[in-house]
């Protein structure tokens, strides 16, 4: 029997009501000297966060970040019937440790910084589909703790080349719900692994950029839908190279991304005044921009239609160090005010 939910080979269209009806942010000291540092909820002064390690205080973000999100949703703990999360830490143990204590039915998840996307898209599926009432979806990342898994020691110091972006210290968190006031997500577009053979993990926005280029055209291939339908089309993250990237890569395929194409590794930052070098990145950066900026751009109509595509570099330590390359993968969520 044929999906009647499915448009095309990658997209879902969502026939009931999924709305984001919370959403909460939680950010470090230097995201707070960015340029949407007004937007956040909660800004960390200090990267233990009264905690004895940085990644214990992912887990603090975390969970604050879900309770807070519950909170402004009008709604308990209590009533949450699923919680999607991950983060970048080996066995995602920031999410498990954080979360432990809500007592929500979870389901532990890696996208790398596509996380916040995919949790969104498997929340929204669970609530469409009739499994699901109340859902939270997030994730996290904390510039110490994925520089010590990944670049460890961090005393070493290493000269960090142009091409590099900063891990955004940050958890944002939202709550879906089959009831509420909107917006609604419309649909969802699920990505497949892209490799180009890039193999510098200095460089993750041109590792990334090919796999947001693929999901871009199969959304806007199975939806019918052009880049000018929305007020927004955000990328998560790329930094300045890997957007660069992925206008050109649009372009040759005829299809142009204009002034409303944007990407949270470039938005959470200034990139002259913060030394960034290429932008932010990290689970927690599309997601702070998504929970801290975007929605409440959302709600208060200054956006209308927006959409949102998380990319992740599937890549961990190991597979560095034998000189692999960087496969990677982008998720697509639409979020609209209105639906059709």
């Amino acid at each position: 029997m044929q999906a009647q939910k499915r448009l095309g080979m990658q997209t879902m269209k969502l026939m009931g009501d999924v709305q984001i009806v919370g959403s909460a942010s939680i950010a470090g000291k230097k995201e707070g000297e960015g340029p949407i540092a007004g937007c956040f909820d909660v800004l960390v002064d200090e990267g233990h966060w009264g905690e004895t390690t940085w990644e214990k205080a992912e887990s603090k973000m975390q969970k604050e970040a879900a309770a807070l999100a519950v909170s402004k949703a009008g709604k308990s703990l209590a009533e949450m019937n699923m919680l999607f999360a991950g983060d970048l830490i080996n066995q995602c143990i920031c999410t498990t440790f954080g979360i432990r204590s809500l007592q929500i039915p979870f389901y532990g998840l890696f996208g790398a910084c596509s996380t916040m996307a995919e949790s969104l898209s498997l929340g929204a599926m669970a609530i469409d589909g009739g499994f699901a009432e109340n859902v939270v979806c997030g994730t996290s990342s904390h510039f110490a703790s994925a520089e010590r898994q990944f670049r460890q020691p961090m005393e070493y110091g290493g000269q960090r080349p142009f091409t590099a972006q900063w891990t955004v210290t940050g958890s944002g968190m939202a709550v879906l719900s089959n009831e509420g006031q909107g917006p609604y997500i419309t649909h969802v577009t699920t990505g497949v692994v892209t490799d180009k053979g890039i193999k510098d993990a200095n460089n993750m926005g041109a590792a990334m950029a090919p796999a947001a280029a693929d999901t871009l055209l199969a959304h806007f291939n199975d939806t019918g839908r052009q880049p000018d339908f929305y007020d927004l089309i955000v990328t998560g993250d790329l930094g300045k190279l890997g957007s660069q990237i992925v206008r050109e890569l649009m372009q040759m395929n005829n299809v142009t991304l204009g002034d409303n194409y944007n990407d949270c590794g470039l938005m959470i930052f200034d990139l002259i005044k913060q030394d960034v070098h290429s932008g932010g990145s990290g689970c927690g950066c599309s997601a702070v921009v998504l929970c801290g900026h975007i929605l409440k751009e959302l709600q208060k109509g200054t956006l209308q239609k927006v959409l949102f595509v998380g990319t992740g570099a599937l890549m961990n330590t190991t597979s560095t160090q034998q000189g692999e390359t960087i496969p990677s993968i982008a998720h697509a969520v639409a979020i609209e005010n209105f639906k059709e």
